[in-house]
């Protein structure tokens, strides 16, 4: 995978970094499925495991998961690091649409 791509793939970014033996992972799964519903195609969203793609998590700075970061223009905006609310996630992103 190539992270610059990513980045420049869309105005709008969220991407949260994961790992599947990760319990609150997990938990955000069902979370992150929500945010996608409700940005509806207006930002792009990526979900990233950290095991299969340790380059990436390098270059972004991921030191725990999950780990999510907003990128606008390829630029990072935010950046949240443990389970967070759907709704935070979703005012978030809104804020750089």
């Amino acid at each position: 995978m190539n992270y610059n791509e990513l980045l420049s793939s869309a105005p709008v970014l969220l991407v949260e970094f994961y790992a599947t033996w990760c319990p609150h992972c997990q938990a955000m799964m069902p979370v992150v499925e929500k945010v996608r519903a409700a940005i509806d195609g207006r930002a792009a969203i990526a979900q990233i495991d950290i095991d299969k793609e340790e380059s990436v998590s390098d270059d972004a700075g991921v030191k725990s998961v999950p780990t999510f970061i907003l990128y606008k223009d390829g630029v990072e905006r935010w950046r949240h690091t443990g389970q967070v609310d759907a709704q935070v996630l979703v005012d978030k992103v809104n804020e750089m649409i």
